[in-house]
């Protein structure tokens, strides 16, 4: 998993709440298990004609300033509905790698961090002040740090995030939940050396 440190990026406002993975991924792109390719499938009933191929100039990721955004700053409950991984593949995919919102629904909240996605809880306060300097185009230019937990505007405004200290941990090295486990890679074969030792007949 790539690790997720400072990301500088073009911020995207998706001015929707109740996001559901349903939008983020429709139910006709579920058929691979592959993280990849997916990115084509992303928002798909907002970004397409009915025809599934001319798209809808007015979807905030069809316009020329955010068509290579890697921030999103959504409204609230973003990720809400059915328990699709495919969702954080396809987000991942197209190049986004933060989410902004007031609110997650918890198993997308989850999925993220195991695909290197970090979603970042604000106050409505502060996703106000994000979604104005989102609104600004090409020069809706966000830092995120997620060493010092911060959000830099392109004004030099700050808004600070908490975040769990394990799971920072993990998406600053890249660790999924196999690369946790090969963590103790060492550990694991002087258990199985030991077993082998003791318990020959296995």
């Amino acid at each position: 998993m790539q690790p997720f440190t400072t990301l500088t990026g073009v911020a995207a406002p998706l001015e929707i709440t109740n996001v559901d993975t349903d939008m983020i991924i429709p139910k006709q792109f579920l058929k691979t298990i592959k993280r990849t390719g997916l990115g084509s499938g992303l928002f798909a009933e907002m970004r397409y004609a009915e025809d599934g191929v001319t798209e809808n100039p007015d979807f905030v990721l069809n316009k020329p300033a955010y068509r290579k955004s890697q921030i999103l700053v959504a409204g609230d409950n973003f990720g809400c509905g059915s328990s699709r991984e495919h969702a954080p593949w396809a987000l991942l995919d197209f190049g986004i790698r933060c989410v902004i919102s007031t609110s997650f629904a918890d198993i997308f909240y989850n999925n993220c961090f195991k695909n290197g996605i970090l979603p970042v809880v604000v106050s409505p306060e502060d996703l106000d002040k994000l979604m104005d300097d989102a609104r600004r185009g090409a020069n809706a230019t966000l830092t995120i740090d997620l060493e010092t937990q911060e959000i830099r505007g392109p004004d030099g405004g700050v808004v600070k995030f908490d975040m769990d200290p394990f799971r920072k941990h993990c998406l600053m090295n890249g660790l999924d939940d196999i690369g946790l486990t090969m963590e103790k890679a060492g550990s694991i074969d002087t258990f199985e050396a030991k077993a082998a030792e003791s318990r020959p007949w296995l």
